[in-house]
């Protein structure tokens, strides 16, 4: 197939190797992609989220599916304007897409659905955020209701600081008060054809920036798969209770859900709970669920975008296991130093099981550069968490960004 993939991080990097991987050879091209992508497919400058731009591309290149990766093309209606020109596109359009971009929206879902997750307010003053909190009490969840690029969620023990945050946000919008959730997290990619969906492999991911879960949130800092701990029936209870429902209920509100449901979930002492729905592939979660799947990618992506997810068969995984850690810029998150030049890259993939995804580099001369906050996933695999975890470290070994920073206990409670 001749294939657009729209984004220019390391999710969209995970997605081009998985589509390079395979058998059939496809004609695959970036948009806008990053310095790493541009080392392995074509990469164009456009803006991903003008949808008469992205159609007009597709149209005078004869593109066959587009596979929308970041969550603003999205809610912008970008994969609206490619449906509405008979190209096949793997995304929701706008109004599903609100699932993510409207928290309160995808609350409203839920209850609709009866899906179950915890109780919040919805606050569009200072005052209505502190009698919510007080109503709550700690730890304070405190949520901005649109996208704010990983950085819009705050759980702390801290009243100050959840006021603070709310605060700040309350100036982009309104916010989301929420009771707070105890238990294990885990991340499950759904895919939907707006009737149907098919799960790929459970995955969790570290937010905090730095060991044993301290520090602030940040866009994700590692991720493993699978969750061997999960309990049996996990999966088919999800399908059952949240996506389905989901897919259904917005289905019946005209909205239909064709792309990546992607469900936040916690497993509390009363049963699985929603934290979040987000419309698109996780990151850092796609760099570990995709270097395990068999099943050609493309084949499962077009199904869903063109309503034959039923017909086709369940994704099939590899036994080994995948974790990825992410480096990142000095500063970050707060103020990641950008500019710095990368090294060590080729020593680092000549570790067995190692490939590396492009976050936010550039190309300066022969050399790579950092351009954002999380710059690199290093992603493993082997046979067991012990191995892929050594691999992973080794390769972060070789590599040399002044002031980065990584964390160095990602996937180690399962490894022991």
């Amino acid at each position: 197939m001749r294939i657009l993939v729209l984004g220019s991080g390391a999710r969209e990097h995970a997605i081009v190797t998985s589509l390079l991987s395979e058998e059939e050879t496809h004609d695959i091209t970036a948009a806008p992609g990053n310095a790493g992508i541009a080392a392995v497919v074509e990469t164009v400058a456009l803006d991903p989220t003008r949808g008469d731009v992205v159609t007009e591309y597709a149209l005078d290149n004869d593109i066959e599916l587009v596979i929308v990766g970041p969550e603003a093309p999205l809610v912008e209606g970008v994969a609206d304007a490619l449906r509405r020109r008979g190209i096949a596109v793997f995304g929701p359009g706008k109004a599903a897409a609100a699932l993510e971009g409207s928290k309160t929206f995808a609350k409203r879902i839920m209850d609709a659905a009866n899906v179950p997750t915890g109780r919040a307010h919805r606050a569009g003053s200072i005052d209505e955020a502190t009698d919510a909190l007080d109503e709550f009490g700690a730890p304070y969840v405190v949520k901005a209701d649109g996208l704010a690029a990983g950085k819009g969620v705050l759980v702390t023990g801290d009243r100050n600081a959840a006021v603070d945050h709310a605060k700040h946000w309350l100036t982009y919008g309104s916010v989301l008060v929420e009771e707070y959730l105890a238990g294990e997290e885990v991340s499950l990619f759904l895919l939907s054809d707006g009737h149907s969906v098919v799960p790929l492999s459970p995955a969790q991911d570290y937010k905090r920036a730095y060991d044993g879960d301290d520090g602030p949130n940040t866009g994700g800092m590692g991720a493993y798969s699978p969750l061997n701990w999960l309990p049996a029936g996990f999966v088919d209870e999800v399908i059952e209770t949240i996506a389905l429902p989901t897919v259904r209920q917005l289905a019946e509100e005209q909205t239909p859900f064709i792309g990546l449901l992607y469900c936040g979930l916690i497993v509390t002492k009363d049963g699985i709970r929603v934290i979040e729905f987000n419309a698109r592939f996780g990151d850092p979660e796609t760099q570990v669920v995709l270097p395990r799947l068999v099943t050609p990618l493309s084949s499962l992506l077009y199904a869903a975008a063109t309503g034959g997810l039923a017909d086709h068969a369940a994704p099939v995984f590899s036994d080994d296991v995948a974790v990825t850690v992410v480096l990142a810029s000095e500063g970050y998150p707060e103020n990641p130093k950008i500019g710095r030049p990368i090294t060590g890259l080729d020593a680092a993939l000549a570790v067995e099981g190692i490939t590396i995804a492009h976050a936010a580099t550039a190309k300066k001369g022969d050399e790579f550069v950092a351009t954002g906050g999380r710059v690199l996933s290093i992603v493993a695999t082997g046979e067991s968490f012990a191995v892929a975890r050594e691999r992973a470290y080794e390769a972060l070994g070789h590599i040399h960004l002044e002031g980065s920073h990584f964390r160095s206990d990602i996937a180690l409670r399962v490894a022991k």
